[in-house]
């Protein structure tokens, strides 16, 4: 249960960290030219809220766990690329087969994104559980 609170908080902090620098960064340039008309002039924290408390428990229990179990840092990249490719691909090829105004360019980004952000997230919390394994 403390290796799968360290890799939590370790991940989750990157997530944040990583995911408010790029939603600062990109909202403007990225997706209010292409997708303004669907963009709330505020996002709505609860749904927020709930979407990273569960995105971060599936990378903590389907890659980085399984990582510190069996598998090592290839196994934790590999798993974690793709559990990000895939939820990022659900979202964004969703959005582009049932919206009227869905920009090829923003779910080819998105899911770029979401595979590196999901991988360095998932690194942090491998990261974390393990140094403090060794203490």
């Amino acid at each position: 249960m403390i290796q799968f609170a360290i890799a939590y908080v370790g991940t989750a902090l990157a997530m944040l960290v990583l995911d408010i620098i790029w939603l600062t960064q990109m909202v403007n340039r990225l997706y209010q030219p292409r997708i303004g008309e669907l963009l709330a002039e505020k996002p709505s924290m609860p749904p927020a809220v709930i979407f990273y408390l569960l995105y971060v428990t599936g990378i903590v229990v389907l890659a980085v766990l399984p990582a510190l179990r069996e598998g090592g840092w290839k196994r934790l990249l590999v798993h974690a690329a793709v559990f990000g490719l895939v939820a990022y691909a659900t979202y964004d090829l969703t959005n582009q087969a049932t919206l009227k105004t869905w920009s090829t360019t923003i779910t080819l980004v998105d899911m770029a994104w979401g595979t590196f952000i999901t991988t360095v997230s998932a690194s942090a919390g491998y990261a974390a559980a393990r140094w403090f394994a060794a203490r």
